[in-house]
């Protein structure tokens, strides 16, 4: 789990769908987090898994065929609309906002727009795979804290390289 700040503007409902399972545990919070049920739940487990294919996508892996047209499918269904506010400016904004798909498509509309996107990452430790919003001055964290997951990746690495018999 991360120590880090919430990711900004509309990714943070993002970052919070994807944090709704936690891998090592198991535990799941989406029905309760977000009200969901039957039908919506399941099709809301889908589309956070595909997101968290995304966010992996983010952190350097390949990203699935099956998790892209995931993404592809569910949120196409989610019609957005141009909102306008006192100032002129314009957003996108879901022409319907109970979907979550909905939600979500114009926060990823929204972090497109403004370059942050490719900033939501999950964390690359298998037993975390945590989302989290990259803050770093270059972009290229590869876990979700550096206290925990970074510095148990780091200790494997050194201790595989301590293990292999000088040749």
């Amino acid at each position: 789990m991360s120590d880090r700040a919430v990711a900004p503007g509309g990714l943070a409902l993002v970052e919070a769908l994807v944090n709704t399972r936690s891998v090592d545990s198991g535990a799941d919070r989406l029905a309760d987090e977000f009200g969901l049920g039957g039908e919506a739940l399941a099709e809301a487990r889908e589309l956070r898994e595909a997101l968290r294919a995304a966010c992996l996508a983010h952190a350097g892996q390949d990203m699935a065929p099956a998790a892209r047209d995931t993404l592809t499918r569910l949120l196409s269904r989610a019609p957005l609309l141009v909102a306008f506010d006192e100032a002129g400016g314009a957003t996108l904004a879901p022409a319907d906002p109970a979907p979550l798909a909905s939600r979500v498509a114009a926060a990823v509309a929204a972090a497109v727009a403004d370059g942050t996107w490719q900033r939501l990452k999950a964390c690359e430790a298998d037993d975390c795979l945590w989302a989290y919003y990259d803050r770093s001055p270059a972009g290229r964290s590869r876990w979700c804290t550096m206290a925990v997951c970074g510095s148990r990746a780091k200790m494997r690495a050194y201790r595989a390289r301590r293990s292999v018999p000088p040749a």
